[in-house]
């Protein structure tokens, strides 16, 4: 896939061609996606199993959505910033949303919440929810969102070439 200048559109910034307008939108998407399906979650074990299950499942899919949604903005804004150190940062990003998520529910038990307030299987329900609908999420709606490989320039810098 190329790129074309329409007369609507303004030039891309330096860099790589399209990713900076995509990438919002792309996280929007999938935020949306994820959203939808925390609160089925949490719907789901309200009427299976009750409070706890609700609060569970809503407690889950909320800290998976909120970590996958730091990780992809930092990952986002080093791409932009500073596109060599991108896949470091990405891979960092995934080691601490990793330790972060093994800290929390570390955090949920010692304080006696996993049991009584929230049901682990809705709990754990919730975040493979989560991270399922993301993954999916980012794959399709990245896929759609059309981004070229490469930038040909503008026609006056193709042709004085």
């Amino acid at each position: 896939m190329t790129t074309t200048v329409r007369p609507d559109e303004g030039l891309a910034p330096p860099g790589r061609p399209g990713v900076g307008s995509a990438a919002p939108r792309v996280l929007a998407a999938a935020v949306s996606c994820v959203v939808v399906t925390v609160l089925l979650t949490a719907g789901a074990g309200a009427l299976l199993d009750g409070r706890s299950a609700a609060a569970g499942g809503l407690v889950g899919g909320g800290m998976a959505a909120a970590f996958f949604l730091f990780g992809s903005a930092t990952v986002s804004a080093a791409t932009r910033l500073a596109p060599q150190v991108a896949l470091v940062v990405a891979m960092s990003t995934y080691l601490l949303q990793v330790v972060a998520v093994l800290a929390v529910f570390a955090a949920l038990t010692s304080a006696g919440l996993v049991g009584d307030t929230l049901a682990a299987g809705w709990l754990a329900a919730g975040v493979i929810a989560a991270t399922v609908v993301w993954t999916v999420a980012q794959m399709v709606f990245t896929a759609r969102a059309r981004i070229p490989l490469y930038d040909l320039g503008t026609p006056r810098q193709v042709g004085a070439s």
